[in-house]
């Protein structure tokens, strides 16, 4: 079985045939497996991308796979006044920009202060982070004038996922981090899926606390070992479905 899907990117090729799929990424097509009965056994090695049900699947789940398989970013979320999009290489340089402002690493951890070394860590976190979970921290623009001004998203931990977030020095104080990580929590929510969300803070940070405290977080009294306050923002729902698996 060899199917087309028109994208508006390209096309995209699903097929349940393994070696026909190798064939086809050796000349650089943009192509998926769909996993049956028949080759659920196989051996899946080197593929990077296999998906199931494709009946359930719309045209928006193309659209991402494909990006995914070209190596573009997803754009995840808009509000009011900003967009947030899977990072990128191209990001690090301006993430520097950011992360020079003293008030901005004052209760975080710092950027690798080899610049190449960064640029391999944001690689292999598009690579594996956003390859298999399909989420994680993303980069935040500015609607009207596409500046990047920080950061936000959840990433996997074993109790369930963990709210980040860092914005600007010129645009904090602004309402930017309540807009954003209301509608990170809304989306995962929504699309993903969670059982908890969680976030530690610096005890003397007292701004994010009292943005977690707006947020509906409240103190789980755990401390881990370099000090950080746990929140927590209990909630249940169904199990995000992944219909793509990385």
């Amino acid at each position: 079985m060899l199917k087309e899907i028109a994208t508006d990117y390209g096309i995209l090729f699903l097929t349940d045939e393994i070696e026909l799929l190798r064939e086809m990424e050796k000349r650089g097509e943009k192509v998926a497996l769909v996993v049956t009965d028949a080759n659920r056994d196989m051996d899946f090695s080197g593929i990077s991308y296999a998906v199931e049900k494709t009946e359930e699947l719309e045209q928006e789940d193309f659209e991402r796979l494909y990006r995914r398989l070209a190596g573009l970013p997803w754009d995840i979320l808009e509000t009011s006044r900003c967009r947030l999009r899977e990072m990128t290489v191209a990001d690090v340089d301006r993430l520097y920009e950011i992360y020079e402002d003293a008030s901005v690493t004052k209760f975080m951890e710092d950027l690798y202060e080899d610049r190449e070394k960064e640029r391999k860590y944001v690689e292999d976190y598009c690579k594996y982070i956003y390859g298999f979970y399909g989420y994680g921290i993303w980069i935040i623009e500015e609607k009207s004038s596409g500046e990047i001004i920080g950061r936000a998203g959840v990433e996997p931990r074993e109790e369930g996922v963990e709210l980040g977030y860092v914005i600007a020095d010129a645009w904090q104080h602004r309402g930017i981090a309540f807009e954003v990580c209301s509608a990170v929590l809304k989306y995962i929510r929504k699309d993903i899926g969670w059982e908890k969300v969680i976030c530690r803070v610096h005890p003397g940070n007292k701004a994010s606390i009292g943005l977690l405290y707006k947020l509906g977080f409240c103190r789980s009294g755990k401390v881990d070992g370099e000090g950080m306050m746990e929140f927590e923002l209990p909630g249940s729902g169904e199990e995000g479905q992944k219909k793509i698996h990385g």
